[in-house]
Order: C-alpha cells, then sequence, then structure tokens
C-alpha cells in the first residue's frame, strides 16, 4: 500500500517529517513591486509609514490629566489584585548565585538557620526602603 504525497512521511526519513510541505498558494507568480512606475519626482513610501503617516497619533505630553480620584481608583483596582494574588502564591523566585552560596553556607554552619527566613527579611528590608511609598499602600492589608 503506498500512501500519495504529501498524506504521509512515514519511510521517507527524518527530513520528510521536519520538512513543512510548501502550500500550493505559492506557485501563483507574486506581483513585482519593482515593476510599478513611479511619477517622476515622487519617492516611493513603504504602505507601513503611509499608514502611520496619516493616522492621527496623539501626544501623550498633551493627553488630559486624569483626575486624582480616578486614579486612585485605578490603584484601588491594583492593588485589590495584587493582594488577591499574593495571598493565592506569596513566593518569589529570583537568581543570585552567590548569596544562593552565602546563604547555604550559613544554613551549614548555623544551627536553626532558615534560608527563607533571613531571605525574606533581606528582601523586605530592601524593597521597603527603595519603594517606600508603594510599600505603604500595602500597610492594611491582610496578606
Amino acid at each position: 500500500m503506498t500512501a500519495k504525497k504529501g498524506e504521509s512521511a512515514l519511510g521517507r526519513g527524518l527530513d520528510a517529517l521536519i520538512r513543512k510541505e510548501k502550500p500550493k498558494n505559492e506557485d501563483k507568480p507574486k506581483k513585482d513591486e519593482s515593476s510599478q512606475k513611479i511619477a517622476p519626482g515622487k519617492k516611493k513610501t513603504p504602505e507601513k509609514a503611509v499608514a502611520r503617516s496619516s493616522s492621527k497619533v496623539k501626544n501623550p505630553q498633551k493627553t488630559k490629566k486624569q483626575p486624582r480620584k480616578a486614579k486612585e481608583d485605578l490603584d484601588r483596582v491594583i492593588i485589590d489584585g495584587v493582594v488577591l494574588d499574593v495571598r493565592k502564591n506569596p513566593r518569589i523566585s529570583l537568581w543570585s548565585a552567590r548569596s544562593a552560596a552565602v546563604l547555604r553556607f550559613l544554613k551549614n554552619t548555623k544551627p536553626a538557620f532558615s534560608i527563607s527566613k533571613e531571605a525574606s527579611a533581606l528582601i523586605e528590608e530592601a524593597v521597603q526602603q527603595k519603594y517606600p511609598d508603594i510599600w505603604e499602600m500595602f500597610d492594611n492589608e491582610d496578606f
């Protein structure tokens, strides 16, 4: 029993399994952009540039400022979402080979040393110092 071309790649080797079949649409000749005539004195402009220049783009500096109440409401929505996420999963992941080495050394040399407790204390102190305004936003939250 032989399979028709394109139906099965079995028996044709690994290349046949990896290689994608060409779609039948590619047989049609594509329009050559270089054959299009351009009026003398006009430059050819890419379609994306034309679309960009014709659309009205608002300047972010000229946009109206949000009222303070709206910003506070938006912050509250974000804070509530973050609190829900943290309640489900309060863990963070980070990569620091040297810090990991120091903490593991301490774990092996100090009795009852907890890497998690020490890392939490260090990170909390650093985050609180670097982002005090955001830190205060979560003061009254119950995690």
